[in-house]
């Protein structure tokens, strides 16, 4: 019997406690602007324990030769549908929202998320090792509370619960308070004055919804840490007039942490952003005026809001980005683009790998990732390329220190059927 329960530990070990020699390669560390040539990262514990250039390598290590290839910390993707979403248009394999829900603030996502997705492998076969996972309000302002999770192959993935509060103002969040951003807004202050009250004395407050109270008790309750500054607040809000609403609310509540989604129009009260220190978290392709809050969208809107010192990390609960952040570096690399367009307001190299790496990091508050330095989290990812290019891809990647499989159904259907000869096929297939 004890042989058995040691067999079942060593075979449930973590393979973090390998040590890892990636050498040889251009390593990108994110904190300097330079990539170290020839460089070496030694990952040991599932945390990194050295970076540079004459870094010994610790006897027993497996060495991965990353010469000709470049090196960079694992892309976080600053908010997606991952795990969450299997199918947008199949509400069966879709928990990002609950339209017939009584509940909004209150809503958990973590008991949605499914390890087993096909979009982790697919999505991680990019480059993506950790991801925000956010949520829709579909017909009420919140949403409810999103997670911060890993792509990792096996384990929990969930690295962080009810890591933020999701907030829908400007077009949609008017529709959905009544038909005007004067009741969404009202509605907004009036749910965070009841999760004051709530926080004074919750056993005055009634269960269910209380008299005069528009917010049950679980919903005020959701909504105390995010008043009292513990839980940050993503607000999706494009208009600048939104924007500049959102950031007067600090003067009514002072310790709200907001993190503004979607900016389109950020570019136009940047300087009010930065002053503020409040993050955004956008696409750099938003030049579409789709809407009449998005009237000003353009593709430097970025560019602008870095310019500024805002801090901004790629990523955004719609379009492309939701289902497909693998695309992220790409996106990043559009940024770099921007700024060799005539007149055009981008990101230097460097500054668009921070944009989808080291900033959604800071921006969720998990300051032990997203670059490569010693005692960070080990992840990860070795390149073929330039990671910003569009033909680059991953050839190892690394999670808390353990090698991930570079695999997904898609790699394993094609491989199934390019290997398919014609007597695999059904009966009525064959010549």
């Amino acid at each position: 019997m004890k042989y058995f329960f040691a067999l079942a530990l060593l075979i449930g070990a973590p393979g973090a406690a390998e040590t890892i020699a990636i050498t040889g390669g251009t390593v990108a560390t994110v904190s300097s602007d330079t990539p170290i040539e020839g460089g070496t990262v030694i990952i040991s514990g599932g945390r990194i324990t050295a970076v540079g250039l004459s870094v010994a390598v610790p006897a027993g290590a497996t060495v991965i030769d990353a010469t000709g290839k470049w090196v960079t910390p694992g892309i976080f993707a600053a908010m997606s549908f991952i795990a969450v979403s299997e199918v947008g248009a199949v509400d069966q394999t879709n928990d990002t929202g609950a339209a017939k829900s009584p509940y909004s603030a209150a809503i958990d996502l973590t008991p949605g998320i499914n390890p087993a997705s096909s979009s982790i492998a697919v999505e991680r076969q990019g480059g993506v090792t950790r991801s925000a996972v956010g949520l829709n309000a579909p017909t009420a302002i919140f949403g409810g509370q999103g997670a911060m999770i890993s792509l990792a192959a096996s384990g929990d993935i969930v690295t962080r619960p009810r890591a933020f509060q999701y907030v829908e103002m400007g077009e949609q969040g008017a529709r959905n308070a009544g038909g005007s951003r004067p009741v969404a807004f009202l509605n907004f202050r009036n749910a965070l004055h009841e999760a004051e009250r709530y926080a004074r004395n919750p056993a005055a407050f009634d269960s269910g919804r209380e008299r005069e109270s528009l917010v049950t008790r679980l919903d005020a309750a959701a909504l105390v840490p995010v008043v009292e500054g513990r839980q940050p607040l993503v607000v999706h809000v494009e208009r600048a007039q939104d924007i500049r609403n959102v950031l007067a609310l600090r003067s009514e509540f002072p310790r709200l942490k907001p993190i503004l989604l979607g900016a389109r129009e950020g570019w136009l009260v940047a300087a009010e952003i930065a002053a503020a220190k409040v993050p955004v978290i956008t696409m750099p392709l938003f030049d579409n005026p789709n809407s009449f809050e998005a009237l000003a969208s353009t593709r430097n809107n970025v560019g602008r809001l870095v310019r500024a010192g805002v801090l901004v990390g790629l990523g955004i609960t719609e379009q492309d980005a939701s289902f497909q952040a693998r695309n992220l570096p790409n996106y990043a690399g559009n940024m770099v683009a921007q700024a060799k367009v005539p007149s055009g307001v981008g990101l230097t190299w460097a500054e668009a790998l921070r944009s989808v790496t080291s900033a959604p990091a800071a921006i969720f508050g998990m300051g032990d990732t997203g670059t490569l330095a010693a005692g960070e989290r080990a992840d990860v990812v070795v390149w073929d390329g330039d990671p910003l290019e569009l033909t680059s891809a991953p050839t190892a990647i690394f999670i808390d220190g353990v090698r991930q499989p570079i695999t997904s159904r898609q790699t394993e259907l094609r491989d199934r059927y390019l290997r398919l000869g014609t007597a695999s096929l059904p009966l009525q297939y064959r010549p």
